[in-house]
């Protein structure tokens, strides 16, 4: 790993067009806080939290959307530098160990993955699953997204998984935190309750 400073990679017009930092956001929107990030409610949409079974803590924010999942993560970067070209040789050596195929390619939000993951079947017969690896470099932080089902292939779906993607809020917080730390997820309050 080198210390050299990675640039950051995030689409030319992120600060209007999400995801956004905290900063940045709608203050009146009616987003689900969730800690870490904020997701904007919208028709269709099933959230999940996936849960770290030793630990208990929520790890990531899964949403399933427009036939798809969408599983986001947001992570402490640095002010200065990004995490994302890092990120994504780490996710090629992980693909590439599984006996996956992983391309690069230029998406909507910058660089990203498409990668073949080998799965095994219930019948146990094996197959692949696709999945796009995405992420943009904020302010303070990185957001991570893995895209899978069908916006992995499908234009129409990734458009509509890109833009609820592009509309999540980033909540870095003030606290300070190593680079790479993932930014502290909660449950989000009772509906109702504001």
């Amino acid at each position: 790993m080198s210390d050299e400073l990675a640039p950051k990679s995030a689409p030319i017009n992120r600060s209007e067009n999400g995801p956004f930092d905290e900063a940045e956001a709608n203050p009146v929107r009616p987003y689900i806080d969730l800690g870490g990030v904020k997701v904007l409610p919208r028709e269709g949409l099933n959230l999940r939290l996936e849960v770290e079974e030793q630990t208990k803590r929520i790890v990531a924010v899964g949403l399933d959307y427009a036939g798809s999942t969408l599983q986001v993560q947001p992570f402490a970067a640095p002010r200065s530098s990004g995490l994302w070209e890092e990120t994504r040789e780490q996710i090629r050596e992980q693909v590439r160990q599984q006996g996956g195929r992983v391309e690069e390619r230029e998406g909507p939000l910058g660089p990203e993955l498409l990668a073949e993951v080998p799965v095994a079947g219930a019948d146990g017969a094996a197959g692949k699953r696709l999945a796009r690896f995405v992420g943009v470099d904020g302010p303070r932080w990185f957001l991570r997204g893995v895209i899978g089902g069908a916006a992995a292939s499908d234009v129409a779906a990734a458009g509509q998984v890109e833009d609820l993607f592009r509309s999540i809020v980033v909540v870095r917080g003030t606290t300070p935190m190593p680079p790479r730390d993932l930014i502290p997820l909660k449950m989000p309050a009772s509906p109702g309750s504001a």
